[in-house]
């Protein structure tokens, strides 16, 4: 952990039903962003509710922050989650080869899916976000079958298996959590271009 981003907390939970679930429940109480690690997870969820299957040895992981820019800017904070993957993937194995941002939630690997992205917020009175979770799946050791994806939905793959990399969910977050970091100062400092500009 000794490059962990300066004012990030961390949280590893031997089970949980879902980080996300978890980030709404805790987010009032925290004094800055948390990243939220679950190394078992039991009820995850991909977008419109879909199940998101997550075998042990997967990453399933959720920031959970408050930002203060308006529900439009803050939507955009799935781009940024998106650049850290892309980041985190090349520090644990080197190489960024195969590797693709597909718009706007997906990370691919010799074009089949490892990572998703499942931004969820909630609101205060005036259309303020009350806390956003950036809830973060990664198929690490294990991909689910292709049986149990939709018929045209990207094939699913690991890590492990496209690259031979075996990275463990902890080692993961050491190398997500300052990527993240740093393209959410580059967001927050200078605005969407140098996302916008690194996604082109």
């Amino acid at each position: 952990m000794s490059n962990w981003p300066e004012g990030y907390s961390r949280r590893v939970l031997a089970e949980v039903d879902s980080t996300n679930a978890e980030a709404a429940r805790i987010a009032q109480e925290l004094a800055g962003p948390e990243w939220l690690l679950g190394l078992r997870q039991t009820q995850g969820r991909g977008r419109r509710g879909r199940a998101w299957v997550d075998p042990i040895g997967n990453f399933a992981g959720t920031l959970v922050m408050r930002p203060a820019e308006a529900p439009d800017q803050v939507a955009l904070r799935s781009f940024v989650a998106s650049l850290a993957l892309y980041d985190a993937f090349v520090a644990v194995t080197g190489r960024s080869e195969g590797l693709a941002l597909k718009w706007p939630n997906d990370v691919l690997l010799n074009g089949g899916k490892v990572a998703g992205i499942l931004l969820e917020s909630a609101g205060m009175a005036g259309g303020a976000v009350s806390h956003i979770a950036i809830g973060i799946g990664v198929n690490l050791a294990h991909a689910p079958d292709t049986g149990a994806v939709e018929a045209h939905a990207t094939r699913p793959v690991s890590l492990l298996s496209e690259t031979g990399a075996a990275v463990t969910p902890e080692d993961f977050l050491d190398a997500l959590a300052p990527a993240y970091a740093h393209w959410e100062t580059q967001f927050s400092t200078y605005g969407f271009e140098p996302i916008r500009t690194a996604w082109l």
